[in-house]
């Protein structure tokens, strides 16, 4: 008999991470445009979507440390807290430097709380069916991808950005409503520990997971090949004349995941890692290279395809590799250290690829996100040699 995937606490958690990812991309999409009300140039704008980044990142290198002191419950439940908090402060942003502080006291709130959430959701799933359950479970972040900005910009058109602070803010609360119902019993740390088990561990495995580095930097190259996307779609849409056909690359893109993060997790349970990683590789390398060189529809959709199947579905399968293969001792910092790896080359990506596509053109920039892409092979090999 299999074991049962859609428990309470499941649900609770998913939702926790759905709604925590829904206030992250219904702003992603507005708070530039928000910024320039203040007379703030585009690399000012810039500053401020980035300033998130660098505060969840921050506060990443200490959520491991936090959530084995204090108790990854507790943990979740103040941070989502302190992120609710951001979220109203907001409300009294009045001017551009004000904003920047707001979005780094989010991104901190945002960073802490997603650890925990998703240190919490990976220790109840079913050992037997751990991939496939995880593939369900990161598709709260999946459907957010999709409909975040979406939301986010027709909210922002009717009601401004007052009407998308309150959004951020409900969806907030949610967050913090869903993990207080939340059980885990036996599950949590036991902060009793904490102080006797951490004292002879070296400075850096009270940040980091150090055997979590090479699997989480597979997902980290593939995000650094995806980001460019993120970044850059609209200049290089409006560069090929495929304005229209990009408008509709993340709607499809989420769609795709919705298909292939349950197949893959079953695949991953059944006949291990390689079987999705080095396929969701190749894929997004070949991708990119189209886009690359021969931009159209037909390649923009391949090019979706080749992302669900790469940094979409391999940001769930990398986060289970983690997981799986730390003890539940140290499933906190596994999980700390994937994020500070995803993190990075979204934080730096942008800037990378930037000063590639200023040398020669945005064709070469995909191009070399493909070569990025590829380079995630060898690492995941040494990943899997490593156990």
């Amino acid at each position: 008999m299999k074991e049962k995937i859609l428990t309470r606490n499941f649900c609770f958690c998913f939702l926790a991470l759905l709604s925590i990812s829904m206030v992250m991309f219904m702003l992603i999409a507005t708070v530039t445009q928000y910024a320039t009300e203040f007379g703030a140039a585009a690399s000012l704008a810039g500053l401020v979507s980035g300033m998130y980044v660098l505060g969840g990142m921050f506060s990443r290198l200490a959520a491991g440390n936090l959530l084995e002191r204090f108790g990854w419950k507790r943990v979740a439940l103040f941070a989502a807290a302190f992120h609710f908090a951001a979220c109203c402060f907001y409300l009294f942003v009045n001017n551009l430097y004000v904003f920047i502080i707001a979005r780094f006291l989010h991104g901190m709130g945002f960073g802490v709380t997603s650890c925990a959430i998703v240190t919490i959701g990976m220790s109840i799933l079913p050992k037997s069916r751990f991939g496939e359950a995880g593939g369900y479970f990161m598709m709260g972040t999946t459907i957010s991808v999709g409909i975040g900005p979406f939301i986010g910009g027709h909210v922002y058109d009717a009601f401004g950005s007052g009407g998308c602070f309150l959004c951020a803010m409900i969806m907030s609360f949610l967050t913090w409503l869903f993990m207080f119902f939340v059980e885990l019993r036996n599950a949590d740390a036991d902060p009793s520990s904490f102080v006797h088990e951490r004292k002879k561990e070296p400075f850096i495995r009270r940040i980091i997971e150090p055997d979590a580095i090479l699997a989480s930097s597979v997902t980290g190259l593939t995000a650094l090949g995806y980001v460019g996307i993120m970044a850059f779609y609209r200049i290089y849409a409006v560069e090929t004349g495929l304005e229209r056909a990009f408008s509709y690359f993340f709607l499809l893109y989420a769609g795709l995941l919705l298909f292939f993060r349950p197949m893959a997790g079953k695949i991953q349970d059944r006949y291990g890692n390689k079987y999705v990683c080095i396929p969701g590789i190749i894929a997004q390398t070949v991708g990119l290279i189209l886009l690359s060189l021969r931009p159209c529809v037909v390649t923009l959709v391949i090019c979706a395809v080749g992302c669900a199947m790469g940094y979409g579905s391999l940001n769930s399968a990398c986060n289970v590799i983690v997981c799986r293969r730390a003890p539940a001792s140290r499933r906190s910092y596994a999980v700390t250290t994937f994020y500070l790896c995803c993190d990075v080359a979204m934080g730096i990506g942008p800037a990378v690829l930037g000063a590639v596509a200023s040398l020669g053109g945005y064709h070469v920039m995909y191009y070399f996100g493909s070569v990025i892409t590829l380079a995630a092979l060898p690492v995941f090999f040494l990943s899997e040699k490593q156990h």
